[in-house]
């Protein structure tokens, strides 16, 4: 363990910028940075193609490599890693002993770093091979960054073009405060995590050091991309965070509408989520994170259309999501309905033109690449829960007929959007559905016959003739009795319950065809 310095000499709050250094991967406003510190007689120190586009814009500037008399080597490998750079960045001067030990070594110090690092996370999300990934690893980088935050009584470190503004504003005033600079520097270490769990992510993901799919250490790295109204409700304070190379709704662009709430992107996560359950193309409506509405047809304008058909009710001031771009007559089928988000791959021209002519609607298009997470993580107090998506679906040939005749091709197909459809409801959840849409819908009920009870209730007339879906066993013949009584046809569920003869044997009484799967779809 390191001990403390002893009391410093003197304590500083401006520290006016003379010399800065600046090697930035991100070039945005870098010669507008540049030219304001030169014009305020500010001595730069750049490294290659930093230094390259300062000098190209007519700034004086001077190489790294005059500073350290080392040139840079090893393609770019090593370049600051060396006293004279460091030795300049952690010089703690509020002590007249390190403000000597700088005369003696010839070491002119710096007041202000800017430095952004390597594009390690973009390099990934390309599908570059694992040596190019390798080689945006940045090392110097982070050395000078984390070296100017650890000294921030004496360095301000920028790490974004965002901040740029603060020290060209501080110019005039003497330089950044100790405020600002405890500021920066806490900044400048959570991009330093950040691009760390990146790495750490990747290589455990590249690399796995055994056969679980879970590595031995979770590091979450996220920069907030906006503060939010609220959160779910009005007294809450909330903001939303994008994951380094993340491709899903923290990622999406606003086309249009109002700002996003809190709520709008859990609905509009669930909604993406249950679109891309199914291979056809696909519509899911959802409000308060459950379905109202999912389907499949040929087009995504039918598919919207029959989605909205199965819960007018609830569809009302919902979210849509569909697996495919945004046709003008699935523009057209939206418009009629009142909907607060919609969410998909693109819009087309003219269905773009047509939705924005609804004020308040939010249209988001999320990025290309985009599909559900592989794992998943919640948390909980003191830490996270992480698992597999849920995004197996065992294919009909799997399944156990154990109640009556082999389904005949168009009902085995509604059974199996059935058993993918529901995996998007709350548990429990039952779903019923007839010609690749649900009719009815039961979630979110502490026990089986309730949601069964909904779910009938939901589907009205429509139950007679359609199939059913169930997310778990059932414990007992009184919900599928309820499922019988309402005239559904067929049903698909997990079983393994120690009451599965009695269960079947109410489908047998009831000339109903079963299948077990063998695998459940639990949605808390």
């Amino acid at each position: 363990m390191v001990s403390a310095l002893p009391t410093p000499d003197r304590e500083f709050d401006r520290v006016p910028i003379r010399r800065a250094l600046i090697s930035v991967s991100d070039k945005s406003r870098l010669v507008e940075l540049a030219t304001a510190l030169a014009d305020s007689g500010v001595a730069l120190v750049s490294t290659g193609s930093t230094c390259t586009t300062i000098r190209d814009a007519g700034i004086d500037v001077m190489e790294v490599s005059e500073v350290t008399g080392f040139p840079e080597s090893l393609d770019g490998r090593v370049k600051t890693l060396h006293p004279s750079i460091h030795g300049g960045i952690l010089a703690d001067r509020r002590y007249d002993s390190h403000v000597e030990q700088l005369a003696n070594l010839g070491i002119e110090p710096f007041d202000l770093i800017v430095v952004n690092l390597y594009p390690f996370a973009e390099t990934v999300a390309s599908g570059a091979e694992a040596a190019v990934v390798i080689e945006n690893v940045d090392i110097g980088g982070p050395a000078m960054v984390r070296a100017a935050a650890k000294n921030h009584h004496n360095v301000a470190i920028v790490v974004t073009p965002d901040d740029y503004d603060t020290v060209i504003g501080s110019l005039a005033g003497g330089g950044l405060t100790l405020a600002q600079r405890r500021i920066l520097a806490g900044r400048a270490f959570a991009h330093t995590a950040g691009y760390d769990a990146a790495v750490s992510a990747w290589m455990q993901r590249e690399f796995p050091h055994d056969e679980t799919p879970f590595a031995p250490s979770l590091r979450i790295a996220a920069e907030k991309r906006a503060t939010l109204r609220y959160g779910e409700n009005s007294h809450q304070s909330a903001a939303i965070y994008g994951e380094h190379g993340g491709l899903g709704i923290a990622q999406a662009t606003q086309l249009h509408g109002k700002e996003m709430s809190y709520n709008n992107y859990v609905d509009a996560d669930a909604a993406l989520r249950a679109a891309f359950d199914h291979a056809q193309p696909a519509v899911a409506i959802i409000k308060h994170a459950n379905p109202c509405g999912i389907a499949v047809a040929d087009t995504i304008a039918d598919a919207h259309s029959r989605a909205h058909a199965c819960d007018p009710v609830s569809a009302f001031g919902g979210v849509v999501a569909a697996n495919r771009p945004i046709t003008l007559a699935a523009a057209q089928s939206i418009s009629e309905v009142f909907t607060e988000v919609v969410v998909a791959p693109a819009f087309d021209p003219e269905a773009l033109t047509l939705l924005k002519g609804k004020k308040n609607l939010r249209l988001l298009a999320v990025p290309i690449g985009f599909e559900p997470e592989s794992k998943e993580v919640r948390q909980v107090s003191g830490g996270y829960l992480v698992q597999e998506a849920d995004r197996r679906f065992a294919a009909s040939a799997e399944w156990t007929l154990v109640a009556g005749n082999a389904a005949d091709p168009t009902t085995l197909a509604d059974l199996e959007f059935a058993w993918r459809a529901c995996r998007a409801v709350k548990s429990n959840a039952i779903l019923l559905a007839s010609g690749g849409a649900s009719v009815g819908v039961g979630m979110g009920q502490v026990n089986r016959v309730d949601s069964c009870h909904l779910a009938v209730t939901r589907a009205g007339d429509r139950a007679a003739g359609s199939v059913a879906a169930s997310d778990a066993f059932f414990p007992f013949a009184d919900g599928l009795q309820v499922l019988i009584d309402a005239g559904v046809t067929a049903v698909v569920q997990p079983g393994g319950s120690v009451r599965d003869e009695e269960v079947i044997a109410a489908a047998v009484a009831g000339g109903v065809t079963m299948y077990f799967t063998d695998e459940r779809h639990f949605f808390h």
